[in-house]
């Protein structure tokens, strides 16, 4: 039964990294059709929705961060000597810095998954990239 379980695993892994692509293009082709006039054309990618929605929450986690700091920093300088102020003020900063790395490694996993998945559907079979109206013999993109 457990070789029936992990063999029914394996293929399910292997048909969904075989179909990841093709299940991309769909939902992109779907974002299309129903998008409006007025909305951006791209779910991934440059300009794209899912860059913007990241950019955002990059940027409210940056600012509650640095708040966090300020406030940690505050509560340092007021402690007078107080042992346990003291520690709970450092870890405010230390919880502050380690937030701020989590973000910024976050967001570095993000974009590196989503241009995984925008070069793999925009590159054709010699490597070129007709995102801009045209292709270059070089092997890069055109935009």
């Amino acid at each position: 039964m457990k070789r029936i379980a992990l063999t029914l695993g394996i293929i399910t892994t292997v048909v969904a990294v075989l179909f990841a692509n093709h299940a991309f293009a769909a939902v992109q082709q779907g974002a299309s059709a129903a998008r409006g006039n007025d909305q951006p054309a791209l779910l991934i990618g440059e300009g794209g929705i899912f860059s913007e929605i990241t950019n955002v929450l990059l940027f409210a986690t940056g600012a509650i961060a640095v708040i966090m700091i300020v406030i940690g920093g505050l509560r340092y300088v007021i402690s007078g000597g107080d042992a346990k102020q003291v520690d709970a003020a450092k870890n405010t900063i230390l919880y502050a810095i380690i937030g701020i790395i989590v973000a910024l490694l976050a967001y570095a996993a993000v974009g590196f998954v989503t241009n995984a998945f925008t070069s793999s559907n925009q590159t054709g079979g010699n490597g070129t990239s007709s995102v801009g109206g045209g292709t270059s013999g070089s092997g890069t993109s055109t935009r």
